[in-house]
Order: structure tokens, then C-alpha cells, then sequence
């Protein structure tokens, strides 16, 4: 690809979903959009680039961020954030907010649905402790297609063998014509919702906690500042932020401060974050020196 074509598709991303496509990823562009220059009877990718050049057509567009947009998700990927959901984060928050009984967590980036139904299973496992507790879990993602494959809540063979552990297969699910569908136990648990994470958020509404996981790595340092500038608003004062334990966040200013005990995880510079080993039976999460 001619480098003036590379440069076109880096600043309509970055103008209009805030991606940063680096030269290094230059290769996904055949490999993304090929398909999306046959879907709308372009000869070429080259043809496509060019009509791209003039005033697109803005569902063309949609499609090229569709295509680029497109990250890799599973279920319990990385594991630890959930267990540390599970005995840490949960427990804590029985206790901090006792009274109310009202837990929000939202996804963020949540792709096809795999991490926000994650999420939901995890809680769905303690639910004894969540007794007569409002849960609202929400799913958001700029992909207008990756939503409604969240929200059909199917998935193939091969998608529900990367990191779903057999016994919650066979307990959450049923197969299909060869397609894996969620039970509604868990499904009604999620809901999602299209966003573009560079625009306004605050329609979302106030969370407990936010995962916003092997997100941000595809944003620009200002873009990340900004993204989690106002994440810190829709977040409770005592609320917490998990992030990809490779995400760091060392040379951007925000209102967050890293948790020890627990990589990935954050709270608001001002909040109360000591968890003491006595309330989880597992280990303590403070703030880190």
C-alpha cells in the first residue's frame, strides 16, 4: 500500500473513532478491508481508497471503522481480573454499600459480549452473597456489529472453547444447530449499547466498576488522557477501574492511583481502597506507594 493511502486511512480513523493505526499494522488494512471495497462492488482496495479520498459516504466509513475496530475477545481472558472480582472487589462492595444494594459494572470496548457475560457468570456464581441486590451490567463498543453478536449471545464451537471452563458451558448453555446460546439467566443480566469512546459517556450513568481491558492500547496517549478523564466522572469516588495488567498508564496524568495486589486495577486518587484480608479471606488491596 502506497504510503499516501496508509496516511488517508490513519487520520479517518483517528478523526473519526479515535484509532491510532501505526505503521507496524499497516498489514491489516488488505487484510480488514479487501472485504468491505467487494462488499461495496469496488473493484480494488486502491478503488475504494480513492472514493474514500473525495466526501465518503458515511455507511462506507461505518464499515471501514467496523472492519478496523475489530479486536480479539474471549471469555475469562486473562482469568485473574474476574477471581479478583469475584473474592476481592465483590466483598468489598457488600460491605461499602450495604445499604443501597445497587452494584453497576460496565464493559467497555466489550467486543462481541464474551467479557461483559463473563462478568455476569462470575456473579451469577456468588449470587447467594448478591442476595436482593440490583445488578446492572452494561456492554458498550463502537462496532454497531460486534453489539448485535453481543446481544444474540451465540457463539461457535471455537468460541466457547477459548476460556470458558467446561463446567459453565454445560451449565449456562445450549447448543443450537451447532451454535452455542446463552441461557437467559445470564443474558438478561447484560445489556448493550453502541459508543464510541472518544464522545460523551455521560448518558451512562454513575459505576461501581469499569473494565476497560486491552482497550486503550489503540488510542494515542492525548486520546487515552482524555478517555480516561471521563471515565474518572462516570466512576463512583470509591468505585474501581481494571485495565490490561500491560496497559500503563505511568505517563498520563489522571485521577487514578494504582491498587497493589492486584495488577490492572486502579481507584480514584481520592477514594478509600484498603481491603483488608479479614473482609475477603484472600489478601489486601491498597493503594500502592
Amino acid at each position: 500500500m502506497k504510503i499516501s493511502d496508509f496516511e488517508l486511512y490513519r487520520d479517518l480513523l483517528l478523526r473519526n473513532s479515535g484509532l491510532s493505526l501505526t505503521a507496524e499494522k499497516s498489514y491489516l488494512l488488505d487484510s480488514r478491508l479487501t472485504p468491505v471495497s467487494r462488499k461495496w462492488g469496488y473493484p480494488t482496495l486502491e478503488a475504494m481508497t480513492l472514493a474514500l479520498r473525495g466526501i465518503p459516504d458515511t455507511a462506507l466509513l461505518n464499515d471501514v471503522i467496523e472492519a478496523m475496530s475489530t479486536s480479539d475477545t474471549s471469555f475469562f481472558r486473562d482469568m485473574t481480573p474476574f477471581t479478583t472480582l469475584r473474592d476481592v472487589l465483590i466483598p468489598h462492595l457488600i460491605k461499602d454499600r450495604g445499604r443501597n444494594k445497587h452494584l453497576r459494572i460496565w464493559s467497555a470496548g466489550c467486543g462481541t459480549g464474551q467479557e461483559a457475560y463473563s462478568i455476569a457468570i462470575t456473579l451469577k456464581q456468588i449470587e447467594s452473597k448478591l442476595k436482593g441486590w440490583k445488578i446492572e451490567i452494561i456492554g458498550t463498543d463502537i462496532s454497531s456489529q460486534s453489539i448485535r453478536k453481543a446481544s444474540s449471545a451465540d457463539y461457535t464451537q471455537f468460541e466457547v472453547q477459548r476460556g470458558l471452563p467446561v463446567s459453565y458451558l454445560i451449565q449456562y448453555f445450549q447448543e443450537r444447530d451447532d451454535v452455542w446460546h446463552l441461557q437467559d439467566s445470564i443474558r438478561n443480566l447484560v445489556t448493550f449499547e453502541q459508543s464510541n469512546l472518544i464522545e460523551s459517556i455521560d448518558d451512562l450513568g454513575l459505576f461501581d466498576i469499569i473494565f476497560c481491558r486491552n482497550v486503550l492500547s489503540n488510542f494515542e496517549n492525548n486520546t487515552r488522557q482524555s478517555i480516561l478523564g471521563r471515565m474518572s466522572e462516570q466512576l463512583d469516588e470509591n468505585g474501581f477501574l481494571i485495565l490490561g495488567e500491560s496497559e500503563n498508564m505511568a505517563a498520563l496524568k489522571t485521577d487514578f492511583t494504582p491498587l497493589s495486589g492486584c495488577p490492572g486495577l486502579y481507584g480514584h486518587n481520592t477514594g478509600r481502597y484498603r481491603i483488608d484480608a479479614a473482609e475477603t479471606g484472600t489478601k489486601d488491596v491498597s493503594a500502592a506507594s
